[in-house]
């Protein structure tokens, strides 16, 4: 076995998206070979309806897959090709833009105004890009969640961990994504397949991953196997890790343990051409797929 290295830790920055909205952005619209074979993630964490409810009005998506899972409030959606519906505490969603979908996303917060949940984007092959659509919609109950003896919950959404496999299903991108807590003052070993990318995006609580670099943070001291271990907190709220290779991901768990994102799929090593909401292979892919919208065929061109 081999422990990844942390490449790069880094906080998720303020951005503002859709009709308003207001949102943390871990990475995207940057060098989408870093974390290939995903483009994007973010955050949309807010107390304030005012900076969610004008939501993300109709818009075009097309060679691409996006997953959406929420944790507090809910998330109406629509589409083009007349799917309705609503997502809801815990529940998951992914979307296989393929051809072409056009559709919107409105967020509800709960009772107390709270809305709280994460949109990854995941690319499509090149012979991919032009499938049809289609959907996968996931209840939260339907989550498998594994709790280990030392009180570790992991929520298997997508691959395998554990002798579990979540629900969905026949993704190009070959991902695994885990929801995981680790109680505080745990050291906790996860496997990540050698050949994935791999990322984690910190949440709730605090830690740290082994090897990571030395961020600024507040100095935390535990007793590990008998022994005083002094270690900074560089993973605390909406922080991003970037793992290098190898089959293993460490975590030691602050006081009041860490709650983190643990994602990773097989890279396609293609060469990316993007605008906005459109992911293609080549910028004529590009220029076709904006004549499409102006011609009225951007949802008729599977083939």
């Amino acid at each position: 076995m081999s422990l990844r290295p942390t490449l790069e830790t880094r906080s998720a920055q303020p951005t503002l998206e859709g009709a308003g909205v207001h949102l943390h952005r871990a990475f995207g619209f940057q060098d989408p070979s870093e974390l290939d074979p995903f483009l994007l993630f973010d955050d949309f964490r807010n107390e304030n309806p005012e900076q969610y409810q004008k939501g993300f009005p109709w818009h075009p998506h097309r060679g691409i897959e996006t997953i959406t899972y929420v944790l507090n409030g809910t998330v109406d959606h629509g589409d083009s090709l007349g799917n309705t519906g609503t997502l809801g505490a815990g529940d998951v969603q992914w979307m296989t833009a393929g051809s072409g979908i056009l559709h919107q996303e409105m967020p509800k917060g709960n009772a107390a105004g709270q809305m709280h949940g994460f949109q990854l984007w995941a690319n499509l092959p090149a012979s991919l890009k032009m499938t049809a659509p289609r959907y996968q919609d996931v209840e939260g109950r339907d989550i498998p969640e594994i709790i280990d003896d030392d009180g570790t919950r992991v929520k298997v959404i997508i691959g395998s961990f554990w002798g579990k496999t979540g629900p969905v299903d026949g993704i190009a991108a070959d991902p695994q994504y885990l929801d995981i807590f680790v109680p505080a003052g745990l050291r906790k070993t996860f496997r990540v397949d050698t050949y994935r990318r791999a990322f984690a995006y910190v949440f709730d609580g605090a830690g740290k991953f082994v090897d990571a670099s030395d961020p600024q943070g507040v100095l935390l001291e535990k007793e590990v196997m008998g022994e005083e271990l002094n270690i900074r907190d560089l993973s605390g709220n909406r922080t991003l890790v970037r793992f290098g290779t190898g089959d293993e991901v460490t975590v030691q768990a602050g006081p009041q343990g860490i709650r983190f994102l643990l994602i990773s799929g097989a890279p396609l090593q293609e060469p990316v051409a993007w605008h906005g909401p459109i992911v293609m292979n080549t910028r004529a892919e590009i220029q076709q797929a904006m004549a499409d919208l102006r011609n009225g065929t951007f949802i008729k061109a599977a083939h």
